[in-house]
């Protein structure tokens, strides 16, 4: 289905990029950067841009959404609506809700909470954190102007203080 590889390619950038959600709509084909690693542009917060690298996996999917969906044309949005209009938050939102109540129906234990588009974000630095990856790189990776900002991530993850406890002891 056309909408089902739109919709997966949304979810992918949504968590490989760690992208805030107006970063991800503001994309265009020119935002991407097909070299040995595929990086794409990210304009943030005060037009900050940074480049995020994609792993090969999410290129193919997201080469795959051009092609397939026609989206060739480098200053036009890469993500639109069935009408072609740019999608919005709702729309993104949207999508992210559609595939939780898909999850939700096959394993009814799963997502007790909502989740919404910026738990993408949350749930990216997390991993990152948790295999080890410096803060400052993942300061630099969500696009923070402060260390103090991502350190929220350390201070949230139980295991993670417990290793630095130990460490520290």
């Amino acid at each position: 289905c056309a909408a089902g590889l739109r919709d997966m390619a949304v979810l992918v950038l949504l968590y490989e990029t760690a992208a805030r959600v107006q970063e991800l709509i503001d994309l265009t084909p020119s935002s991407i950067q097909y070299k040995s690693t595929t990086v794409i542009e990210l304009c943030g917060k005060g037009n900050k841009t940074r480049l995020v690298p994609l792993n090969p996996e999410a290129t193919g999917i997201v080469r795959n959404y051009i092609r397939q969906h026609g989206r060739l044309d480098a200053d036009k949005p890469l993500f639109v609506n069935r009408r072609g209009e740019k999608l919005s938050r709702a729309g993104i939102q949207y999508i992210v809700d559609k595939y939780i109540t898909i999850a939700r129906a096959q394993n009814p234990d799963m997502f007790k909470t909502r989740i919404t588009n910026h738990c993408f974000r949350h749930s990216k630095a997390m991993h990152l954190l948790e295999a080890g990856v410096n803060l400052i790189y993942i300061r630099d990776f969500l696009g923070h102007a402060s260390v103090v900002t991502t350190e929220v991530y350390a201070k949230t993850n139980p295991k993670i203080k417990e290793e630095q406890l130990m460490k520290n002891s």
